[in-house]
């Protein structure tokens, strides 16, 4: 990871990992053990790999959350539990830092490919016109197409997002069949700090409030978002169910994580 106290000739970039411990599904979730090692802290170890971050903090309201990630060796900011969102929670922990970028990485994504950061990273670097960056990737059925649970999001010419919508839009006609078409959004963030100090003090708006996705808030005020496309999704950590899954996965990958 580059050097963290450079800050005045270079343009900075900050990671910011939120981690509530409260979980109306998963109470305490971050410090859920994968292989022995909670959660947060493989979250933690994933970012630090990226090479276009220059810090990376999480930003939690838990004080043993705090205790296994600066155990491990990271930093960590603490913060107030009643705050809306895991976007304002990263404002909050920010608040007095200097940096150009800030990326929102969700504390459960522990198998987060580094180098996916460092494509929305160096994408929202590369537009001048957007104020933020996310990923998505191609969805490959029907059935997916149609899951509310998995948020889509429509492109323009210019990989600028048009909408997201947990339904599929365009809507399909009966005979379509080229679902790859649909992307899946990845929630994943890159935010200019400018935008994102503003993004916090905008009033929620309306297809925000009826899809449940916050993001529609910053297409609703004009806000651009540059969408780069990978070739998968890692799976997150919704359920405690999911936690074999990702150490399936680890080990499948040979991901080391010590």
């Amino acid at each position: 990871m580059p050097d963290s106290s450079i800050h005045s000739a270079f343009e900075t970039t900050c990671l910011v990992i939120p981690a509530r411990y409260g979980s109306t599904r998963f109470p305490g979730k971050p410090l859920a053990l994968i292989n022995g090692i909670p959660m947060i802290v493989r979250v933690w170890l994933q970012a630090t790999q990226a090479k276009t971050v220059n810090r990376v903090l999480v930003a939690t309201d838990h004080e043993e959350i705090k205790s296994v990630v600066e155990n491990a060796g990271g930093q960590v900011v603490m913060t107030p539990s009643d705050l809306p969102s895991g976007t304002d929670r990263i404002a909050a922990a920010i608040a007095d830092i200097k940096a150009d970028y800030v990326v929102n990485l969700q504390g459960d994504e522990p198998v987060i490919n580094p180098a996916h950061i460092d494509l929305a990273v160096q994408a929202l670097k590369n537009d001048n016109q957007a104020a933020m960056a996310t990923l998505a990737c191609p969805i490959k059925t029907r059935k997916d197409a149609f899951n509310q649970n998995i948020v889509k999001v429509l492109v323009n010419h210019n990989d600028h997002a048009v909408y997201f919508s947990r339904a599929p839009i365009p809507y399909p006609s009966t005979d379509f069949t080229d679902w790859n078409l649909y992307l899946r959004h990845i929630g994943l963030y890159v935010y200019r700090k400018p935008f994102l100090d503003t993004f916090v003090r905008m009033k929620p708006a309306w297809p925000e409030q009826v899809e449940r996705l916050e993001q529609l808030r910053a297409l609703h005020y004009g806000g651009i978002i540059r969408v780069i496309t990978v070739d998968q999704v890692n799976p997150g950590v919704d359920i405690p169910e999911d936690i074999d899954i990702i150490e399936t996965l680890i080990r499948e990958r040979d991901l080391k994580q010590e």
